[in-house]
């Protein structure tokens, strides 16, 4: 009996890319109101960093959160850089995991970053798929 999917390589990266596309798009917006939200939004965010007793830099910490998320998103969606952009990604949402349970939204409410972070560290070692901006360039050198 032929199985429901269609097991080789091409429908692997087109799945990779159809997973690209979906994530990076929802952290696109997920982290543009934070980006635009400015400084007070920044510091807002990065003063999450106390939960891992860094209590300096909240306006950078929170600038490099929102940033993470906006232009890690892009960055998954074309698949360039897209090893580290899934890196810093996932450090963001392990600080928003911690940030989640050590505030006490409790586990339903942190779902969403763990998630989100192992998908993120599965995505490190998975890499973006021919369909990339990445494997494009790395063709012509």
């Amino acid at each position: 009996m032929r199985s429901f999917y269609f097991n080789n390589e091409q429908n692997l990266h087109l799945g990779l890319l159809i997973l690209r596309i979906g994530i990076g798009i929802m952290f696109i917006l997920h982290g543009a109101p934070k980006v635009l939200g400015g400084p007070e939004a920044w510091e807002k965010i990065g003063g999450n960093m106390t939960y891992l007793d860094i209590n300096f830099g909240f306006v950078f910490w929170g600038f490099m959160a929102a940033m993470s998320e906006f232009a890690g998103g892009i960055l998954i969606v074309i698949g360039l850089f897209f090893t580290p952009a899934c890196i810093l990604l996932l450090f963001t949402m392990i600080v928003a995991t911690i940030t989640h349970l050590a505030g006490g939204d409790g586990f339903v409410t942190a779902s969403h970053a763990i998630e989100s972070g192992i998908l993120f560290f599965s995505l490190i070692f998975i890499g973006p798929g021919k369909y990339s901006l990445s494997k494009i360039f790395e063709k012509r050198v």
